[in-house]
């Protein structure tokens, strides 16, 4: 596919909510559940509940305006700070964080967490510690050397970035990059959780079609390593999802630490 054809995530405008009802809501004709919802919750529960991966401070990169992804993490860091690109992804969660009206609805997320850590009485609970925890929301630019300029931020336990690599690379090169101003953001022995798309080379919100950067699981634990990681966890998930919104082919969870 022509990739001059598409748009590009972080250059031009995204509309983060249609972006949540397409792949991430509980809509009947919402067909990515078991990769978009399910997948990253089971892993990163597994992950997690492990006991490795915890500290102060986590990281997230994420696309849009995710919420999901970090149920499980609150339990295990004292501070999770939100880096977004996008003001638009940021007015996003800032209007679930403090209740607006009209805000995306995580309820059905949350009750996939609750039930996977057989604490399904505990939904609301969970709902109001990753509010809690969401306080920290902030504007980033990746092509800064100090991405938060002229904020210095202290170093991380954990770093988790959900498919935004996927979506603002253009190449190994880029990938290559970004990981590197990742793994900057880490203390030493610390971790990072990368959730992504493989194989996918465009994804549709509303009428707009958007780069996607392809890459396969090889590709991306070898990249890893590269940058002195060491493989704590692989999971690969085949897509069976039948759809014309993006052209992925399977779903991949990595989890691993930072050698000291």
């Amino acid at each position: 596919m022509d990739s001059s054809t598409c748009k590009r995530y972080h250059e031009d405008e995204f509309d983060s909510r249609e972006s949540l009802e397409n792949y991430f809501s509980d809509k009947p004709d919402m067909v990515f559940g078991e990769d978009s919802l399910v997948f990253p919750i089971e892993n990163l529960t597994k992950t997690f509940t492990e006991g490795h991966v915890k500290g102060n401070i986590l990281i997230d990169l994420s696309i849009g305006s995710l919420v999901h992804h970090l149920f499980a993490a609150c339990d295990f860091f004292k501070h999770i700070i939100v880096l977004k690109m996008r003001d638009r992804c940021i007015m996003e969660l800032k209007r679930w964080v403090d209740e607006r009206t009209g805000a995306f609805d995580w309820n059905h997320a949350t009750k996939l967490h609750v039930d996977r850590v057989g604490k399904s009485d505990q939904l609301l609970d969970r709902v109001g510690k990753v509010r809690s925890a969401l306080q920290h929301v902030v504007k980033c630019n990746l092509e800064k050397e100090n991405m938060m300029e002229p904020i210095v931020l202290p170093l991380a336990d954990c770093v988790m970035s959900g498919w935004l690599l996927d979506y603002i690379c253009k190449n190994q090169d880029d990938y290559m990059r970004y990981l590197r101003k990742f793994s900057s953001l880490l203390k030493p022995g610390g971790h990072i959780i990368l959730l992504s798309c493989l194989e996918m080379t465009f994804f549709l919100v509303g009428k707009e079609k958007y780069h996607a950067f392809s890459f396969d699981a090889d590709f991306a634990r070898n990249a890893l390593v590269a940058e002195g990681f060491i493989i704590d966890r692989c999971e690969v998930k085949k897509r069976t999802v039948v759809s014309d919104l993006c052209d992925y082919k399977a779903m991949l969870f990595i989890a691993a630490h930072k050698e000291k």
